[in-house]
C-alpha cells in the first residue's frame, strides 16, 4: 500500500512490459469477436512526468524518454509508441500511460477494459481516469479477489495482466496461487505475469513453482539491462505468459534485442524462452 508506480512510471520495466502488452492486445484485435482485458494492479491510469517525483527520480529518461519521438527501434513496437504519442499531442513527453489507459488505445468498440486497484488514492484517481466510459469499469478491491470476482469473464477471449508491486515478501509465492485459482476458473484466457529481476535465485524459485502448476503453455521474456552481480536494484523485467499469441516468441526474440540496443545499461540481455511448452 505503500508503493507509488509515478517514481518509476516509464522506466525500462515500464517499456519492456507495456511493449509486450500491447503485442498481446494486437493479436486480440486481429479477430473481430469481442475481447476483455482485466488488469489487476491498475494504479492511476496515467503518470506525469513533469511532476516532482517523476522528476526526483527521472527513471523515465532511461525508459521511454530513448524512444519517444524516434522511430521505433522494431516495426511491432509502432502501436505502443503511437498510443503514447496519442498523450502527448504537443510533441513534448509530458504523460505515460499506465497499463490501463495503454489497453484503452487499443480496444475497439465491442471489447472492454475491467481495473482493479487497491490502494484507496489511486483507485479514486482511477475512477475518475474513466469516468462515464461505458467500455471501463473500475473496482477498488484486492487483485487477487479480482481474479475470483472477474474471470472468467463473459467474453471468451481477452487478457489478464497481473502486475504485483513486490511490497510483499511473499508476493511470487502470491502469484503462483493467485494464477493456479485463476486457471482453474478460466484456461483459455491470456494471461502476463510481470516479475522484477532482482535476486536471480528467486526468480529460479518462482519459475520452478510455475513449471509445476499443472498448467500448460507457458513462455517466459526476460529483458535486462545490468549484471546480475547485486540484488540492490532492479536488474531487468520479466513477463511470464500463459497461452501467449501464436509466434508471439518469434517476434519477441526479435523485439526486445531491439529494445535493449536503445536503453542504456550496464550489460545484460534478453531472454526468451518456453518454460512449459506447447504439447
Amino acid at each position: 500500500m505503500n508503493y507509488r508506480h509515478i517514481f518509476h512510471a516509464g522506466n525500462f520495466a515500464d517499456v519492456m512490459k507495456h511493449a509486450v502488452l500491447t503485442l498481446i492486445v494486437e493479436h486480440l484485435r486481429a479477430k473481430p469477436a469481442a475481447f476483455c482485458v482485466l488488469d489487476t494492479h491498475a494504479g492511476v491510469g496515467r503518470y506525469d512526468l513533469t511532476s516532482d517525483p517523476a522528476q526526483r527520480t527521472l527513471e523515465y529518461a532511461d525508459g521511454i524518454g530513448r524512444l519517444f519521438g524516434h522511430a521505433p527501434p522494431h516495426p511491432a513496437l509502432a502501436p505502443y509508441l503511437d498510443a503514447v504519442a496519442a498523450l502527448n499531442p504537443g510533441g513534448d513527453l509530458r504523460w505515460y500511460p499506465g497499463s490501463p489507459r495503454l489497453a484503452r488505445a487499443l480496444l475497439r468498440p465491442q471489447d472492454r477494459l475491467v481495473l482493479s486497484e487497491l490502494h484507496p488514492e489511486d483507485a479514486a484517481t482511477l475512477k475518475a481516469e474513466f469516468a462515464r466510459d461505458p467500455q471501463v469499469t473500475v473496482h477498488a478491491m484486492d487483485a487477487y479477489h479480482a481474479l475470483k470476482a472477474h474471470l472468467p469473464p463473459k467474453e471468451k477471449r481477452g487478457l489478464v495482466l497481473v502486475d504485483p508491486p513486490f511490497e510483499e515478501p511473499d508476493e511470487f509465492a502470491r502469484l503462483v496461487a493467485g494464477l493456479r485459482q485463476a486457471y482453474r476458473r478460466w484456461p483459455t484466457g491470456i494471461y502476463a505475469i510481470w516479475y522484477p529481476i532482482k535476486e536471480r535465485p528467486a526468480v529460479w524459485r518462482f519459475q520452478e513453482a510455475l513449471a509445476e502448476a499443472g498448467i500448460p503453455k507457458i513462455l517466459l521474456a526476460e529483458l535486462t539491462i545490468h549484471p546480475e552481480d547485486t540484488h540492490l536494484r532492479l536488474n531487468g523485467s520479466g513477463l511470464a505468459i500463459v497461452n501467449p499469441p501464436w509466434k508471439l516468441d518469434e517476434t519477441l526474440g526479435a523485439v526486445l534485442p531491439a529494445l535493449h540496443a536503445v536503453l542504456p545499461g550496464t550489460g545484460g540481455g534478453t531472454r526468451v524462452e518456453w518454460l512449459v511448452p506447447e504439447a
